[in-house]
């Protein structure tokens, strides 16, 4: 599987849902809850981006993790620390914008 896409560190949605399909990727949400409640990847973990720096050590260490926010900018940032930590880390581009686009499934938070 490719898991570099348009940009160094970068993959599409597509790459990303096929690879966490496959169990070779983790994705993480970290939009805020309030983001996350009107759709996310099914399967995702969700770590806010405020948080990240406290809880890198619940990322696995074993396989990718793919981070996501809406447009792809904070989950650019969250990639970056994740890597500096030492994390197998990528961006989906476009975020949650370009999963929508591509039709892909979401699920949604139940009251």
């Amino acid at each position: 599987m490719r898991l570099y896409g348009l940009r160094r560190n970068s993959i599409d949605v597509v790459e990303a849902l096929a690879g966490q399909r496959a169990g070779r990727l983790v994705i993480v949400d970290v939009r805020e809850a309030r983001e996350r409640a009107r759709g996310f990847v099914s399967g995702s973990e969700h770590v806010p981006l405020g948080q990240l720096k406290h809880r890198l050590g619940e990322l696995p260490k074993d396989c990718p993790v793919a981070f996501i926010c809406q447009s792809g900018r904070r989950s650019a940032l969250a990639a970056t620390a994740a890597r500096r930590a030492g994390v197998d880390a990528r961006n989906v581009a476009g975020g949650m914008n370009a999963w929508e686009r591509k039709g892909l499934e979401l699920d949604r938070e139940t009251a």
